[in-house]
């Protein structure tokens, strides 16, 4: 991870576990990554089905503004989140979306990396663990702390007798983005 502060916008619909996903990242780089983070949720009135979205700062040093201003990655479960944020990514920012869901407009400049973690879910019988599935793949994209690390992470957040499932979906997400951009290919 580099030596500066790194700002992260994941977002989708409430249901998704975005908010999960995001304490994951943040877990497993304040606990084993010996990075400090912060992270701030906004979820809509409806809760279920409506916009969802959750703001990580993490930083070598101690973060002092939760808030983030243009994130470096934005990791995005659904169109309605795509479209609300989208214009916030940095120019030269990492774009991970789920592709059978979010049709992006790709930036110059930015990089994009998209997976069907839905799908991947289902495959493994429990559409709940998308979210683990794109953890996987973010670990994968962003190599943001060690793969264990996150690995790690994921088995200290989700409930008690989910771990193996869990940890499954987040395998499952790395191998997918090993098989699609092993190659160091984009989009």
């Amino acid at each position: 991870m580099s030596s500066e502060r790194t700002e992260i916008r994941v977002t989708g619909f409430g249901g998704q576990g975005v908010v999960m996903a995001a304490r994951v990242i943040g877990h497993a780089c304040a606990v084993c990554g010996d990075q400090h983070a912060t992270m701030l949720q906004n979820i809509g009135p409806e809760a279920r089905g409506s916009a969802c979205s959750a703001m990580l700062a993490v930083s070598p040093t101690e973060v002092l503004y939760p808030y983030i201003r243009r994130p470096d990655i934005f990791v995005v479960m659904s169109t309605e989140g795509y479209d609300k944020y989208r214009d916030e990514l940095k120019d030269d920012g990492i774009l991970i979306y789920e592709k059978d869901l979010v049709k992006p407009k790709f930036k110059e400049g930015q990089k994009a990396f998209g997976v069907a973690s839905t799908r991947i879910a289902e495959d493994l019988w429990r559409s709940l663990i998308q979210n683990i599935v794109m953890v996987g793949f973010f670990s994968a994209v962003t190599k943001i702390v060690p793969r264990e690390a996150l690995r790690d992470a994921v088995r200290d957040s989700v409930p008690p007798g989910t771990e193996a499932l869990n940890l499954k979906a987040f395998d499952a997400g790395w191998t997918a983005y090993e098989e699609a951009y092993g190659n160091g290919s984009e989009a």
